[in-house]
């Protein structure tokens, strides 16, 4: 019987099953004939060479884990025989980076439609901004929110209302609450502001009470929302005596985007008197700039202009071969276009630095990624934690056994072209071309990160499914395989399962990633993150995050 096997790398030590293979299956592959020693479930690796105790293992040509036990050909590789290890990593500019972008010919004159800012910022997106400088605010937020969202036409359907309303009448009548079931929801609010895509908050925990370092990323972090270009007005709420005053939070704006023009609204508690004081007037005030922004529409805008994130979570054993490398081609497509590419999540960098170091532009670029990934692995170090305690158990148990395994895989999602820029948490994008943007593994963490760095769209890769998005940029989610996109069709906009099964290839993925992209950015579809409301926003406070 044939399998369904991939080796990814001619000097690859495994090769992975993208099927299930029974314990005994005579296995013929790349001129090697044996048996599988183990049962090989699907997306995890088989080995196809004999090791001892200690010998370093590749897979996508690089090191990704030591062996813990004799290994021998025919063997589940997992994390009862190899652990993490990678190699290291230094500047070395005697091999010049050579890269040969996609052809984009097809793509000539293309455009987006998108929304034009007064100092030349283009976004994909219009919304209003709610900021609290503390979370002592997030209370009023959560009012307003309640008290606009309906009125306004940004409520979610109400379906789990009603259902909850028909149990408690079903209880109340004392009838059999077995035969009440969820019902889809008719009820539909129309916009108020049609060019408004939304009103969103961005409740958090800071603010006051940790340190002033933290006060200050977190303004930092701030600022930049309020000066993306998918955001075009800003309330702030503040207390009055926390560590990040509404004072310093407008300094920071102005300090990162000088020509700032997009009006600021401040309220604050501690002065403004009672809570119905400073809710009624913070909504009355922004009620009125909402009418100003509703004035703002879509123009056509060249792709140069659009700012992409790429981003993996909940990943598999297949994210490395499908979704990531579909959408790394896409991101060089971008890139070839003169757009701006983001990928983040250093931790989940670990093992292919040398790669990226490799592909900077200058030394300069090159020396602050070097620092800024070894300052954040001596935090983890620091504290008896590792990049190599990256993998979830979801991770391990999906087959990316090592974080350099995984770390491999999601580095494929940035494409291969040359690295223009490093960026530190709350850096904002200023060159086009691949950026690499410090922050954590972590899901919400990174994406909330990479938006303040300024991407107009995030794609998001996942083998086993996770509904993050975030409130100002768009998430796009990609499935690396057809269960995934069968089984949670909610959160899934694209599926790559056809470069598992051989019905489509890399770039036919890619080019398909690509155009939904740019329909997102015209306005034209709205991603299913989007469509739940899945506003995620969590501040990295730069401690230890994978």
């Amino acid at each position: 019987m044939s399998y369904k096997l991939l080796k990814i790398h001619p000097a690859d030590d495994m090769i992975v099953a993208l099927e299930d293979i029974p314990q005994g299956a005579d296995i013929l592959f790349d001129n090697i004939s044996f048996k599988t020693l183990d049962y090989i479930p699907a997306k995890h690796k088989i080995s196809v060479a004999y090791f001892k105790t200690g010998d370093l293992l590749k897979m996508y040509g690089v090191v990704v884990g030591k062996a813990l036990t004799e290994i021998h050909v025919g063997n589940l590789i997992h994390t009862h025989n190899l652990k993490h290890a990678s190699e290291g990593y230094g500047i070395d500019k005697k091999k010049p980076y050579t890269w040969t972008p996609p052809d984009v010919s097809k793509y000539k004159n293309r455009t987006f439609m998108g929304y034009m800012r007064k100092d030349g910022q283009v976004g994909t997106a219009n919304y209003w901004i709610f900021i609290p400088t503390v979370f002592c605010e997030n209370r009023n937020l959560e009012i307003i929110k309640e008290a606009l969202y309906q009125e306004l036409g940004y409520a979610q359907p109400d379906k789990y209302k009603v259902f909850t309303k028909n149990l408690v009448n079903s209880y109340i009548a004392q009838e059999n609450i077995s035969t009440i079931y969820l019902q889809p929801s008719n009820n539909t609010h129309k916009k108020i502001f049609p060019n408004i895509d939304g009103i969103k908050f961005l409740t958090h925990q800071g603010g006051c009470g940790g340190t002033r370092q933290d006060s200050a990323m977190l303004s930092k972090l701030l600022a930049a929302y309020a000066c993306h270009p998918n955001v075009c007005g800003v309330t702030i709420m503040n207390l009055g005596c926390e560590h990040l005053q509404a004072d310093a939070l407008k300094n920071e704006i102005f300090a990162l985007q000088p020509q700032f023009d997009k009006p600021i609204l401040t309220f604050s508690q501690q002065k403004g008197g009672t809570e119905e004081q400073i809710v009624s007037q913070a909504i009355k005030q922004t009620f009125e700039a909402l009418i100003a922004a509703n004035n703002i529409t879509r123009t056509p805008v060249p792709l140069s202009h659009l700012k992409m994130g790429v981003k993996c979570g909940g990943s598999d054993g297949f994210s490395g071969i499908s979704a990531n490398p579909a959408l790394g081609y896409a991101a060089d497509l971008l890139v070839a276009m003169g757009g701006t590419v983001m990928m983040a999540e250093f931790p989940e960098l670990n093992g292919v630095e040398q790669e990226l170091v490799d592909r900077c532009t200058n030394n300069n670029i090159a020396s602050k990624f070097i620092n800024l990934m070894q300052t954040y692995s001596a935090q983890a170090e620091a504290v008896g934690s590792g990049f190599h305690a990256n993998p979830s158990p979801g991770n391990i148990k999906d087959g990316l056994i090592t974080d350099a395994i995984k770390s491999c895989g999601a580095a494929r999602k940035g494409g291969f072209a040359p690295v223009t820029d490093v960026l530190d948490y709350a850096e904002i994008s200023t060159k086009p071309g691949l950026n690499l943007v410090c922050t954590p593994g972590n899901d919400v963490e990174a994406t909330t990160g990479k938006t303040a760095a300024g991407a107009h769209v995030i794609c998001f890769t996942t083998g086993l499914g996770t509904p993050t998005g975030n409130p100002i940029c768009p998430v796009v989610k990609i499935s690396t395989n057809d269960a995934l996109a069968q089984r949670m069709p909610d959160i899934i906009d694209i599926n790559t399962g056809g470069i598992i099964s051989g019905e489509k290839t890399i770039p036919q993925m890619g080019e398909e990633i690509l155009e939904y992209v740019i329909k997102v950015a015209s306005g034209e579809v709205v991603p299913k993150a989007v469509i739940l409301g899945q506003d995620d926003f969590i501040p990295w406070k730069r401690g230890v995050s994978l």
